[in-house]
């Protein structure tokens, strides 16, 4: 490690201790050029990628269960809810972008440099238990697809999803791109199925409307509350922060104000568009379980199993399972991806060490796969369902040790110079933050206290 006491003299501030002189992800950093002319449109092309792999977090099959169960239960109620979880994350990612763009660190880079060792080894700790919690919910996730689609018991499943590190391998080889462009047919893929779910499912447009209009029965009803905890928790994954304020650096923007100026814009602008279609994912699966199941009296469906099962005789057509499947296991393979990167960027980050990407990939993926052979083979699909919620009470414990360094870092004039946070931007990244800290701590109580 390099522990030079430096203080960085670059204009996005002086607050640092340590020369930024490691590149995060340096296979891939300052790899793709940026058309120096042309129009606007055509430079915001060359930054359109970081944002829909970030955007991979936020659809991953952690989320379903919450937005089943919200629609089969309470129908459209709870959309507004997943409307606002996602204008807080397009704050939050705009924020991580910025960081990368104007320091040249990553949020673990930035905390590493910031605080003492033992605190950082302890962020560290908390930000690799999360990454293999997401890494474990894919992991089912994809299983419990395997299983719907092609009848393979869940064990073989969970197993079968090692597999993927040769892909991961075959892609990064080929070059970034390659992986931001397989990330995105796959997001169409989900896109697709769901418009063609909703299209079978009939929703009643009004009343979806209505849905994304905040109610007082959302803090009235204690049941409704707790699934809206509970989306509300589940939304902002950690680990994509680390990763987006990494995967931004992969472009050739000029290191000016101006150039700084013009990457922060096309990033924000990438990652708030991606945000959108992971909004229209969540609220697609809440919308149809609220028009197959909430509206025919099957308002206890809560299971991603039983969803798959009942869609087909519920619909009419057994297209309506085929194309759940799909999207199912199409978001597990997507979230796999992106956990892999965000693993590399932490451990690089916290620690400055390096390991192959394939190591770390199976360290990663044994770590989630061994207690889901156990859990399955034990206690089956039930097992893994209880494992799922594990999950993302583990993802939820985590989020407030990621979110607060990130604003705390992007409020900083001394760190980020003349980019720092405006103040109105200031103030609501603070109020995002305590509703996620207060939530998650309501919801962690809920889940281990009740």
């Amino acid at each position: 490690m390099q522990d030079e006491l430096a203080v960085t003299t670059s204009k996005s501030g002086r607050g640092w201790r340590r020369n930024a002189n490691q590149p995060s992800l340096p296979e891939a950093h300052r790899s793709l050029k940026i058309p120096k002319s042309g129009s606007g449109f055509r430079k915001f092309l060359a930054f359109v990628g970081p944002g829909y792999m970030v955007a991979v977090g936020y659809m991953d099959p952690g989320n379903w269960a919450t937005d089943i169960a919200g629609g089969s239960q309470f129908g459209y109620a709870l959309l507004s809810v997943i409307l606002i979880s996602n204008l807080m994350a397009i704050v939050l990612q705009a924020l991580a972008g910025k960081l990368g763009i104007v320091t040249g660190r990553d949020l673990a880079q930035a905390c590493r440099d910031h605080y003492s060792k033992p605190v950082s080894f302890g962020l560290w700790i908390l930000c690799e238990l999360a990454i293999a919690a997401c890494d474990l919910a894919e992991v089912i996730g994809a299983a419990i697809a395997l299983n719907l689609l092609f009848g393979i018991p869940l064990v073989y499943g969970v197993l079968l999803t090692a597999l993927d590190v040769l892909l991961i391998l075959f892609l990064q080889n080929k070059g970034f791109r390659y992986l931001e462009a397989f990330v995105i047919a796959l997001i169409a893929i989900i896109g697709l199925c769901f418009a063609a779910e909703l299209f079978l499912s009939h929703p009643a447009f009004g009343d979806v409307m209505k849905g994304f209009i905040p109610t007082t029965g959302i803090v009235t009803d204690s049941a409704q509350l707790y699934i809206a905890i509970g989306i509300l928790g589940a939304t902002v994954m950690p680990h994509n922060l680390y990763l987006h304020s990494s995967i931004v650096q992969t472009r050739q923007y000029e290191q000016t104000t101006l150039g700084k100026r013009q990457a922060i814009k096309y990033a924000t602008w990438d990652s708030t568009i991606a945000l959108f279609f992971a909004l229209f994912i969540n609220a697609a699966i809440l919308i149809i379980a609220g028009a197959a199941f909430h509206t025919t009296g099957h308002s206890e469906v809560a299971d991603i199993g039983e969803a798959y099962h009942l869609l087909a005789p519920l619909l009419g057509t057994t297209m309506a399972s085929i194309f759940f499947g799909v999207a199912l296991l199409a978001s597990g393979q997507n979230s796999t991806l992106t956990g892999t990167l965000a693993g590399q960027i932490v451990m690089e980050g916290f620690l400055n060490m390096r390991m192959p990407g394939w190591l770390r990939r199976l360290i990663t993926r044994l770590i989630a796969i061994i207690p889901a052979v156990i859990v399955t083979a034990l206690y089956g699909e039930k097992g893994t369902t209880d494992l799922l919620i594990l999950s993302q009470v583990i993802l939820s414990m985590q989020l407030s040790f990621a979110v607060i360094p990130l604003v705390k870092f992007t409020s900083s004039k001394k760190k980020m110079g003349e980019f720092a946070n405006r103040p109105w931007l200031n103030i609501t990244a603070w109020v995002i933050t305590a509703v996620i800290v207060v939530l998650n701590a309501y919801l962690l109580y809920s889940t281990f206290f009740k």
